[in-house]
């Protein structure tokens, strides 16, 4: 038993010396838990709605005001022209459309019936598919509830499902997986081999060396932003050879986001391993801090309209989550910087501020 024990006061000695992977071991599963119990939900609520009314009457008013009432919906726009709606769902401003015809209390009160068309986007198939039922729902209870005379209300409800018109599953989950594995290659692996330069010794090598910190960052992450941007075009052949993933807008748009999003999941990495000496507490960090985040917190298997507030402001600083909506916007939707500048610019900036945080926060020195 003696050697056992001084094994255990051996461990628990290296334990109390590194507080830090403490402190990482402990605070990861609370996080863990945290996230996955707040941003996993599976019901919709406040989905963008377009209305198009060609010509309003008193129908048509109370089945928007139906609509509007109803929690699973938020009306962003009521426009008359039916064309607008490809702008809408292009822009990320509306999630569904509801087009009332022409003529529409006319129809109703006739007994002729009359006929509604739903519009879904369809990137997200599960989305699409609760977005029309819920829409179907409110439409029957329109359908209910309004005085039927002599004979009884009838709406017709045609369903339009865009850009994912066959709801395969693999059009929403490989743009994510993209920002999934370019985040294990670039940031994972850029903490970890700084943080080893510490374990090593070697990091003394630099500190008597004429170079800037800059320049060591660019010396230590260049390679994998080349095997990361290779990492990204091997996926987008793989989706569209293997999974048939459209490519709809410009490979060449594509790539230069992901290299967007790599620089700034390297610079991640980097600031990870300024604030570890250990392998094992960077790996633990990069995992909490970027790759849960990346996975929860970016519209990847979640919908983040439905996370509760202060999880929906928390996502716009997961640099994953305009990576995923560029993605499934150039991929799906063929859009181009028209429409996704606004996302471009954010995640250039993200990059460039994460760059300077990491090159001002990377000072080598000894223990």
């Amino acid at each position: 038993m003696t050697p056992l024990l001084a094994l255990l006061r051996k461990e628990a000695y290296h334990i109390r010396r590194d507080r830090r992977t403490l402190a990482v071991v402990l605070a990861l599963p609370v996080v863990q838990v945290l996230l996955f119990g707040s941003a996993i939900r599976t019901d919709v609520k406040q989905a963008r709605l377009a209305i198009v009314d060609q010509a309003p009457d008193e129908a048509t008013l109370v089945l928007r005001n139906r609509f509007a009432a109803s929690d699973a919906f938020r009306i962003v726009e009521v426009t008359p022209r039916t064309s607008d709606l490809d702008r809408l769902f292009r822009m990320g401003k509306a999630q569904a459309g509801v087009v009332l015809p022409v003529g529409f209390a006319g129809d109703l009160d006739d007994g002729a019936g009359a006929s509604v068309l739903i519009v879904v986007d369809a990137t997200d198939p599960n989305i699409g598919s609760v977005l029309h039922a819920y829409a179907e729902a409110v439409i029957r209870g329109f359908e209910r509830e309004r005085p039927t005379g002599r004979r009884p209300v009838q709406i017709a409800a045609t369903t339009r499902m865009r850009f994912n018109p066959t709801r395969e599953s693999s059009n929403l989950f490989v743009p994510g997986l993209m920002a999934f594995v370019l985040t294990i290659l670039a940031t994972l692996m850029t903490a970890i081999s700084l943080t080893r330069e510490k374990e090593s010794g070697t990091i003394e090598a630099l500190l008597v060396s004429p170079l800037r910190p800059w320049s060591i960052i660019v010396g230590k992450v260049f390679p994998y932003l080349v095997i990361g941007a290779v990492a990204a075009l091997l996926i987008i052949v793989e989706a569209r050879l293997v999974f048939h993933v459209p490519l709809r807008g410009s490979v060449v748009l594509l790539a230069a986001e992901a290299v967007l999003f790599i620089l700034a999941s390297l610079a991640l990495g980097i600031l990870v391993s300024t604030r570890t000496s250990s392998q094992r507490v960077a790996m633990m960090m990069a995992m909490a801090g970027t790759m849960l985040p990346n996975v929860l917190l970016s519209g990847f298997i979640f919908p983040i309209e439905s996370m509760p507030l202060p999880l929906q402001v928390l996502a716009k600083a997961v640099p994953g989550q305009w990576f995923v909506t560029l993605a499934r916007g150039i991929m799906l939707k063929g859009i181009g910087l028209e429409y996704l500048w606004k996302e471009t610019l954010i995640l250039g900036a993200m990059a460039a501020v994460l760059l300077a945080a990491s090159a001002a926060a990377f000072r080598p020195r000894l223990e």
